[in-house]
């Protein structure tokens, strides 16, 4: 497939609104706001909501598609990356082409089309892999990850401004469920237990782990299981799955030789003032110091890859990799979903012992999105 210009392969008129709307100044809401504005989704709040929308979605798109055209080491020219731009494209067409919302009929079209957009964008993150997949391809082997900092920040932009689109999206599609789960606004858990979520996880990852090593190391849990705040727990279950993985795969083959029962993993969920926070412990040997550094890179992963980066762009089954198990990213994108509402996830290792994984959550939730 020969790599398109931008400026060929699209309208003058639609890259000058592009740009147009790219530099218009985006607005970050809270997850308080959120939760607020949708605890009472009467028609004007819902109509409220898609005029936001309407103005809001195409400056975010925008931006992006400004940023994947000019990425170095000619990634924007990746066969992968170029389909992730008509993805970003094709929707902010749809969006700039949808007339002003008025009543509750615009706003239930409105509705049916971002959700299309959001399911158009399912396959982003795999897709944008396979894009790093084949540039790493193409790279000189020897060349250092620090000068590919252009490409990390770029990626923290891209999946962060995702995470935000996702979030206001399906935020806003939520909240026309007739009948929305008991404390729940939209995506929002009023009293979501952290340690429920952990603990779901948890057994999550841990099926993982059974498949792909016949066995799996317990997970303990500790803390108030009475204990509640409003969070987004497909988020939470994300990061805790993400974590409480990599630290079974580490004990697993640690002791994968051993006579030794091997060490549970241990989570831990603490309620402050300001922070809930969870730490996640393994006894799998630790990193080395040097290796830290790398853990939240794009570039890099320890498991095995599940796209072949010679698959055909439209055969390749996105479904199956979807899981984020082992192209690297499930790190840096964790870290990003906890900063999105205002927390952290840092990573302390003793190498020759273990891991502790501190995910730090805010429970006020009034920071403001962060918009890149």
């Amino acid at each position: 497939m020969a790599a398109k210009k931008l400026y060929e392969s699209f309208s003058k008129e639609l890259i000058e609104e592009v740009h147009r709307w790219g530099s218009m100044k985006q607005t970050g809401v809270s997850l308080k706001y959120m939760m607020e504005f949708g605890s009472k989704p009467t028609p004007r709040n819902l109509l409220i909501s898609s005029q936001f929308l309407h103005k809001e979605l195409p400056m975010r798109i925008a931006r992006r598609v400004i940023d994947l055209q000019t990425l170095p080491y000619g990634l924007s020219l990746k066969p992968a990356v170029l389909k992730v731009r008509d993805w970003y494209l094709d929707s902010f067409r749809d969006l700039r082409s949808f007339p002003d919302i008025k009543d509750e009929n615009d706003e239930l079209e409105f509705t049916k089309m971002i959700n299309l957009v959001k399911v158009r964008h399912n396959n982003v993150v795999p897709m944008m892999a396979l894009g790093v997949q084949q540039l790493k391809k193409d790279l000189h082997p020897k060349i250092d990850y620090k000068d590919l900092d252009e490409i990390h920040q770029f990626l923290d932009r891209f999946y962060m401004s995702r995470i935000g689109i996702r979030m206001l999206i399906g935020q806003h599609v939520a909240l026309h469920d007739p009948n929305p789960p008991p404390d729940c606004v939209g995506y929002i858990h009023t009293k979501m237990s952290p340690l429920e979520v952990a603990r779901d996880a948890s057994e999550d990852a841990r099926s993982i782990c059974l498949r792909e090593y016949g066995s799996a190391p317990k997970v303990n849990i500790y803390g108030d299981p009475n204990f509640t705040f409003p969070y987004v727990p497909t988020h939470l279950h994300l990061m805790v799955f993400e974590l409480v993985k990599n630290s079974l795969r580490a004990v697993e083959e640690r002791f994968v030789d051993s006579d030794k029962v091997p060490p549970p993993v241990r989570i831990i969920v603490a309620d402050g003032l300001e922070d809930v926070t969870i730490k996640i412990s393994d006894e799998g040997g630790g990193i080395p110091r040097s290796g830290l550094p790398k853990i939240f890179t794009y570039l890099y992963s320890t498991a095995r890859n599940p796209l072949d980066e010679h698959s055909d762009l439209d055969t390749i089954d996105l479904a199956t990799v979807s899981t984020l198990a082992g192209y690297g990213y499930g790190l840096p994108i964790s870290r990003l979903y906890a900063r999105y509402f205002g927390g952290d996830l840092q990573i302390i290792s003793m190498e020759g012992y273990g891991t502790d994984a501190y995910l730090h959550l805010s429970r006020l939730g009034d920071s403001q999105e962060p918009l890149p």
